[in-house]
């Protein structure tokens, strides 16, 4: 499925991806503050794409200007989210490459994701979480709509051994419409 909003357009991850991928994902700044290692190399992010972002609900965030994936958005429903939530709700997870921070395009990609889940796939409520420190995904979520609703500490992340606090938000269909 590819969704589109004013500047982006949201399509599943292909494995000639790969070097935008890495180009993003691979600054330390991306990946540790959202719970996951710094990528390596061009063939680990096209590993990543074929191991992780190929998930249903996963997509490239691509700017229509440039035709190219600047970050990555998904929306996990029931099992697939790690927050433990029924099959009717649905987790938003998102990054974006550093040069692109700031210019509302996660928001713009998150209004979307949100009208999906609540529109095409029915979702009864979507949740959203960012770990402490990380004050601009916290902004994302205010904006889009999104109400603290709990904090866990000591949650283990992709990274081996580390533990982080996470803030837990969402909003429910009839809030957000």
């Amino acid at each position: 499925m590819v969704l589109e909003t004013e500047r982006l357009v949201l399509r599943p991850w292909e494995e000639a991806d790969a070097a935008d991928l890495f180009r993003y994902a691979s600054h330390p700044d991306v990946g540790p503050i959202a719970g996951w290692p710094v990528h390596t190399s061009v063939e680990n992010s096209r590993q990543i794409i074929r191991d992780i972002l190929s998930a249903p609900e996963t997509y490239a965030v691509v700017l229509k200007e440039t035709g190219r994936p600047v970050g990555s958005i998904g929306l996990m429903i029931g099992e697939a989210s790690n927050i433990g939530i029924p099959d009717t709700e649905g987790e938003i997870g998102y990054w974006i490459g550093v040069p692109y921070w700031g210019r509302g395009l996660i928001p713009e990609a998150t209004r979307e994701i949100m009208r999906h889940g609540f529109e095409d796939l029915g979702l009864k409520r979507i949740w959203c979480g960012y770990f402490d420190g990380n004050e601009k995904s916290k902004r994302v979520q205010e904006k889009c709509g999104l109400k603290y609703h709990h904090t866990t500490e000591n949650v283990p992340c992709q990274i081996d051994g580390l533990l982080m606090t996470e803030h837990i938000t969402c909003i429910t269909k009839e809030e957000w419409a």
